[in-house]
């Protein structure tokens, strides 16, 4: 993903909100960052997450799943084979 903001988005994020155009910039740029984030990197990072809250991996590829299904540029389906492949090599 491009490290540029974009000015038009930057516009209508401070335009709709009333925050100033730095809070708002900065705010762009957090939600494409965490948008950003490869197929990979999301399901490793969630899965620590949800490990951490000691979910059982049964549960957190049902969850993964679903989780990557509804992201705004959705992720490919992967099956849990895939997923446990991106989480344990």
């Amino acid at each position: 993903m491009s490290d540029v903001v974009p000015p038009e988005l930057v516009r209508h994020v401070a335009g709709s909100t009333g925050l100033p155009a730095p809070v708002a910039a900065r705010v762009v740029a957090d939600v494409m960052a965490y948008f950003g984030e490869s197929t990979e990197e999301f399901v490793r990072r969630r899965h620590t997450e949800l490990k951490r809250r000691q979910l059982r991996n049964a549960d957190i590829w049902t969850l993964l799943a679903r989780e990557l299904a509804a992201r705004p540029f959705a992720a490919p389906e992967l099956t849990e084979r895939q997923l446990r492949r991106i989480v344990y090599g």
